[in-house]
C-alpha cells in the first residue's frame, strides 16, 4: 500500500533509470535535449522532482515503469528528470544539473512537485501538469499536450484575449487545476459563477463548487457560504459545503501557524479561525488536523481515538480511511488499535475497491493473525494490482504463505 494523503494541501517518490516504462535521457545536457527532440521531431517530456516529495516517488516507483506508460511517452517525447532540489548523495550528474534546475525554477514559477513540463519539438513550452495519478489518468492528461487546442499555455492565451467567454473558462478552470495556477483557476471561475444565480443551482452545479473551490476570494466560496444547506441538499451529502469551506479557510488563516513537530493550541486556533468566519464548523476539520498531528507524532492511541471520534459526525473517503489504517498497521501493535484500523480498512473496501486497500486489509487481517483470511484477500488485491504494485503485493503474499511478517519488528 502507498500511503495516500490526507486532508490538506494536496501536493503532490524518485528512481533513475528502468529497464522498461519511460526511458529517461542521461548524459545530456538542455541544449542536446533540444536537438534531440527537434531532430527526431518529438516534444519533450520534463519531470521536476524533489527527492522528499512522496507523490514524485509514487509515479517514478509506480507509473513511469509500467510498459503502457513507456510506450505512450517514449513514442511521442524525448524524457528528461530534472532535480530541484539538493542533497549530500546526489550524483555528479544531478549536479551538473543544479544551474539548470534553478533557471527551471525560476523561470517557470514552479511552486509543488512534481510538476511536468512539456515542450514542442522547437524547443517552446506547450503545457504544464501539477500532480501526479494513476497511469491511464497520466496519460490522458499528457496527450492534451500534443494538441495546440489543448496545450496549457495556447489555452490561457486565448483565455486572456477572451476573459468573458464562458465556454473558454469551463476549459480554462480543468487546464489550470491540472496546472496548479490558481490564479487563473479562479478568474475563470468567476466567469462561470457569475453566470449562476443561487436560485438556479442546480446538482452539477454544486458538485463544481465542492470540487474546485480553492480560496476565499472567489465566487464560488461566496455561493458555497451563502447557501450551504442548498448546496448540500442537491449533492446529498450533509456537511459537503462546510468541509470545503472550512479547508479553504483553514489553509488560508492557519497554514503558517500551524507546526506539525509541536501540538498546537487547538482551541486557541480554532477560536481565531471562527472569529473570522463564524458561520462555519470548524470541528471537524481539527480533529483531522488533530489526527495528522498524531500520526507524526506517533501518537497511535491518541490516532485512533480522534479518527473514531470524527467518524461518529463526519464521514472519511476511502482514501483517508486507508491511509490511517496503513499508519496503524505499519506502527502499532495495540489490539484495540488494530481492531480500529481493521474497522476502518473495511469500510474504505466496502466503499471502493482498490488493490491498494485490498492489501491494506488483508495485511492488517495477518497481523491480528487471521492467515486464511488474509491470504484470500491479498490474493484479490493482486488480482488487481497495477504493473508497479505486483511484486510488491506478491512479496508480501509469499510472506504470509511462509508465516513471515510483513511488517517491520
Amino acid at each position: 500500500m502507498k500511503k495516500i494523503l490526507l486532508f490538506l494541501l494536496i501536493l503532490p517518490f524518485a528512481v533513475i533509470g528502468q529497464e522498461k516504462g519511460i526511458t529517461f535521457e542521461h548524459g545530456l545536457n538542455w541544449s542536446q535535449i533540444k536537438e534531440k527532440a527537434k531532430k527526431e521531431n518529438k516534444f519533450i517530456f520534463v519531470d521536476l522532482f524533489t527527492t522528499w516529495c512522496g507523490p514524485c516517488k509514487y509515479m517514478s516507483a509506480s507509473v513511469f515503469p509500467q510498459t503502457k506508460v513507456g510506450d505512450f511517452f517514449n513514442s511521442k517525447f524525448v524524457n528528461t528528470k530534472i532535480q530541484m532540489d539538493k542533497t549530500d548523495k546526489d550524483s555528479e550528474e544531478v549536479k551538473a544539473w543544479y544551474e539548470e534546475a534553478e533557471r527551471f525554477g525560476k523561470d517557470y514559477k514552479i511552486a509543488a512537485y512534481p510538476t511536468f513540463l512539456i515542450f514542442n519539438p522547437q524547443g517552446e513550452l506547450v503545457h504544464r501538469m501539477v500532480g501526479g495519478g494513476d497511469a491511464d489518468e497520466f496519460i490522458e492528461r499528457s496527450k492534451d499536450a500534443l494538441k495546440p487546442e489543448t496545450q496549457y499555455y495556447a489555452l490561457l492565451k486565448a483565455f486572456n484575449e477572451n476573459p468573458t467567454d464562458l465556454a473558454l473558462a469551463h476549459r480554462m478552470v480543468r487546464a489550470a487545476n491540472t496546472a496548479y495556477d490558481e490564479a487563473t483557476v479562479t478568474q475563470a471561475e468567476d466567469i462561470i459563477i457569475s453566470h449562476t444565480k443561487p436560485e438556479n443551482l442546480t446538482k452539477e452545479c454544486a458538485a463544481y463548487l465542492v470540487a474546485n473551490t480553492r480560496t476565499s476570494r472567489s465566487k464560488a466560496f461566496e455561493l458555497l457560504r451563502d447557501n450551504p444547506e442548498k448546496i448540500d441538499a442537491l449533492l446529498e451529502k450533509n456537511g459537503a459545503a462546510n468541509r470545503v469551506l472550512s479547508t479553504v479557510a483553514i489553509n488560508e488563516v492557519l497554514g503558517t501557524k500551524i507546526d506539525f513537530n509541536t501540538e498546537p493550541n487547538w482551541e486557541a486556533l480554532k477560536t481565531e479561525i471562527s472569529d473570522k468566519y463564524a458561520n462555519i464548523n470548524f470541528d471537524p476539520i481539527f480533529k483531522l488536523m488533530k489526527a495528522q498531528y498524531y500520526v507524526q507524532s506517533r501518537n497511535w492511541s491518541s490516532l485512533t481515538n480522534i479518527v473514531d471520534s470524527y467518524l461518529t459526525s463526519e464521514d472519511l473517503n476511502s482514501n483517508q480511511l486507508n491511509s490511517y489504517a496503513w499508519e496503524i498497521f505499519e506502527n502499532s501493535t495495540d489490539a484495540a488499535c488494530l481492531d480500529a484500523a481493521l474497522k476502518w480498512s473495511k469500510r474504505a473496501v466496502e466503499q471502493d475497491v482498490k488493490s491498494a486497500y485490498l492489501d491494506t486489509y488483508a495485511n492488517l487481517l495477518y497481523k491480528k493473525g487471521d492467515k486464511i483470511n488474509a491470504i484470500k484477500w491479498q490474493e484479490e488485491a493482486l488480482s488487481l494490482a497495477t504493473e508497479g504494485e505486483q511484486d510488491n503485493y506478491q512479496d508480501t503474499l509469499a510472506k504470509m504463505k511462509s508465516d513471515i511478517p510483513t511488517w517491520n519488528l
